[in-house]
């Protein structure tokens, strides 16, 4: 049951809504349209300034069969930042992080006929122990940083399970010993029941087994016999229906592998040159939040049209639909968190971050269009190298199967692939910074004398962010003086371009970006995602054979 649409909704700029119960009330001052943050055009709100403390209310009516067996949940997708949940006045449970999902089961909660849920959200991006990615500190938008986006910004639904369900489903594909292994996860303790699981492909049956329980676990293999691939740009999905006592739960999985092979990152054994797009992932009305599903596939749809292959997703936790239509169309993802804001000189950063990336990790597992994790964004040289190689080591301990970057750009402690920003703007000295990784000589470092290059593969994860804007004159900003003309950004995109995929010792790029964000316009698109540039003309650019994939290791 979407519990999305039309809340109440009320500012608490004394943070004292507990101490007055207003989880007991019968009504709050204003309306809001969920999931949109409070500062977006589509919530109805548009209030952009200082919202530490809100709070939601609506009513709801379960089924009269939930009320008869089974278990009912309550889901969140994202609430920003730290969530209090009360189900007809009794407290439901509570969350921290503001970018990943939370389900309380609210069984003894619900009643017959009308329920109410009330939400308290607390978000304070001052604080530096808590994570904001791209959201302003101050008042205003500046530099890199936009408009906040405060309480519930996605989906909030109802769901009815059987007493006994799947709570977590993590699937591994496995090409070179052509078979799927699969982890279900139960609600509760069921040793010796019986798991059926089902791969089809194209509506016909592909593998079956079926699998004992152990505990609250239970784990299975599906030989996949000469397993169709998933691929950049021509992926192929398998269907999977698992079933254990009376839940049916019904999924799809990929058959990839992402392997390091001498410079390159290989997709199924093939070097596959990462021709990325930084994406923000927001928007002019909803701010994190897209205005529709059809708006979130559409980004995807703009990046491939102008010749990239995948994307960073940047200092956000994204959608889980984004990465569903980025499974359906072959783009290659970078799993991202939104480390910004976050003290990491603090000891304290550790407990502030990992679970929230720990719960970011277990969701999008299952996704093939992941090919790499990367939990932080321009670290400087103060940050605590203890906090990276932690984070990095629970990383590959949770999904050993997927390189991990500990921080894009600077400063690395411990790193599978070694990446730089670069945002110098002419093309010549540009191409010039990496010939020693070709011809030898020092290496292209952002911080040299902090970190030591390794030899892993090479990746420059920000460059461009060329600022061009024929249509507007207010004040925005992008790297590097603006071209006099088309022609001049015509000049430094291609220099540049070329410069990376030629050299055969640099492995992926990520351009800089793909939309313009508000006062930044450094975009291939504009903020309303029209383009700025002839897209046959950025497709060809980029798609041009890269060094790296004429090479056999």
């Amino acid at each position: 049951m979407n519990l999305n649409g039309e809340w109440e909704f009320e500012k608490d700029p004394g943070n004292s809504g507990v101490e007055r119960k207003f989880y007991n009330r019968t009504t709050l001052q204003d309306k809001i349209i969920v999931p949109f943050a409070p500062e977006s055009r589509l919530s109805g709100i548009e209030d952009t300034d200082f919202m530490q403390t809100v709070w939601y209310r609506r009513t709801f009516a379960v089924k009269p069969e939930w009320q008869t067996s089974g278990r009912t949940l309550l889901h969140f997708g994202a609430v920003d930042y730290t969530a209090d949940v009360w189900v007809n006045g009794k407290k439901a449970g509570t969350h921290n992080g503001g970018y990943t999902p939370f389900a309380l089961d609210v069984t003894a909660l619900v009643q017959d006929g009308e329920n109410v849920v009330v939400v308290r959200a607390f978000d304070d991006v001052k604080n530096p122990l808590q994570p904001t990615g791209k959201q302003s500190p101050e008042y205003h938008n500046f530099s890199c940083l936009y408009t906040r986006s405060t309480g519930i910004w996605q989906t909030v639904w109802l769901e009815h399970v059987p007493s006994l369900y799947i709570q977590k489903l993590r699937l591994t594909p496995d090409v070179d010993n052509e078979c799927l292994r699969g982890l279900a996860v139960l609600n509760e303790y069921a040793g010796g029941q019986l798991l059926s699981a089902e791969a089809t492909l194209d509506g016909n049956c592909v593998s079956s087994v079926k699998a004992k329980t152990t505990g609250t676990h239970v784990e299975f293999t599906l030989p996949i016999a000469d397993p169709k691939l998933w691929n950049p740009g021509s992926p192929v999905l398998y269907d999977l229906v698992l079933q254990i006592g009376e839940d049916r739960v019904e999924s799809y999985f990929g058959m990839r592998k992402v392997e390091i092979h001498g410079g390159a990152i290989e997709i199924n054994g093939v070097p596959v040159f990462q021709r990325l797009i930084l994406d923000q992932g927001y928007y002019p009305d909803g701010i994190y939040t897209a205005p529709s599903d059809e708006a979130l596939e559409k980004d995807i749809d703009l990046a491939m049209a102008a010749g990239f292959n995948g994307a960073r997703l940047h200092m956000k936790i994204f959608e889980p639909r984004l990465l569903y239509h980025a499974d359906r169309k072959g783009y290659l993802v970078w799993g991202e968190y939104p480390n910004w804001g976050l003290s990491e000189s603090d000891p304290r950063a550790l407990q502030a971050m990992l679970p929230e990336w720990i719960e970011e990790l277990e969701r999008d597992y299952n996704h093939p269009a992941i090919v790499g994790w990367c939990p932080f964004n321009e670290t400087g040289t103060g940050r605590l190298a203890s906090l990276f190689r932690t984070v990095y080591d629970v990383t590959k301990a949770i999904d050993p199967t997927r390189p991990v970057i500990d921080t894009s750009g600077y400063v690395h402690a411990i790193t599978d692939i070694y990446d730089v920003h670069d945002y110098d703007q002419d093309p010549v000295t540009f191409a010039k910074r990496y010939e020693a990784l070709v011809n030898g000589g020092e290496v292209f470092q952002n911080f040299p004398e902090h970190e030591t290059y390794e030899g892993q593969p090479y990746f420059v994860s920000e460059f461009g962010g060329i600022y061009w804007n024929e249509t507007r004159d207010d004040g925005g900003w992008g790297y590097g003086q603006k071209p006099a003309d088309k022609e001049e950004f015509i000049y430094r995109y291609e220099g540049m371009i070329n410069a990376l995929l030629d050299n055969s010792k640099i492995c992926a790029f990520c351009y800089t970006q793909l939309t313009d964000v508000m006062q930044e316009q450094n975009g291939l698109y504009d903020f309303d995602r029209q383009p700025k540039f002839d897209v046959a003309w950025l497709h060809s650019v980029n798609t041009k054979k890269a060094a790296i994939e004429k090479l056999s290791f």
